[in-house]
């Protein structure tokens, strides 16, 4: 168990953390300030380890591990996972709000942009998921509305970001599917 009081650079060189009060146990439960003072339903743990360069490793403990690299040799960027996480997220209630339909998705991409202020840091200032999504059945207003469901009450990591960054999307329903050489 860590416990770190006020602002400090105890835990990694030029790392600065400013918290009132931290606890961490890493076994099974996770007590530290969390917004409005709210009890966590559940908590997520990832680790992380620096492979040298901008390169990194995480996932959960003892279960596949992605490589992340701020270069994008070796895997996504950080901002670049972000926006992975907030489509995935997004796509995977989509998907189950389609099929509780009885109209199964048989496929689906996405392509997320997100732009970024010209400025240290360079945060994200909005985004757009355009999905291509195919099924049988699948009418367009019933897509949309588990879409807009999704991204604006469904999605977790949408909600944790700032609700001042807008996020919108678009929808390509039941398209002809394209093969590699788009023919």
């Amino acid at each position: 168990m860590w416990r770190v009081y006020g602002s400090t650079k105890a835990l990694y060189s030029g790392m600065t953390m400013n918290v009132r009060e931290c606890y961490v146990s890493y076994m099974t439960t996770v007590s530290f300030p969390t917004r409005d003072g709210a009890e966590p339903g559940r908590v997520n743990h990832v680790t992380i380890e620096w492979k040298g360069e901008h390169r990194f490793e995480g996932g959960r403990a003892g279960h596949a591990q992605v490589p992340f690299d701020s270069g994008g040799k070796a895997g996504p960027g950080p901002v670049d996972a972000l926006l992975i996480a907030l489509g995935t997220c997004a796509a995977q209630d989509v998907i189950e709000i389609l099929a509780k339909r009885r109209t199964p998705v048989e496929s689906m991409t996405m392509e997320v942009r997100g732009a970024r202020a010209d400025a240290i840091p360079a945060r994200l200032i909005g985004a757009e998921i355009r999905y291509t999504i195919t099924g049988a059945g699948i009418e367009r207003k019933h897509a949309e509305r588990a879409i807009a469901l999704a991204v604006e009450k469904y999605c977790s990591v949408r909600s944790s970001l700032d609700p001042e960054i807008p996020i919108c999307w678009k929808l390509e329903l039941n398209a002809p599917v394209m093969n590699r050489t788009g023919s």
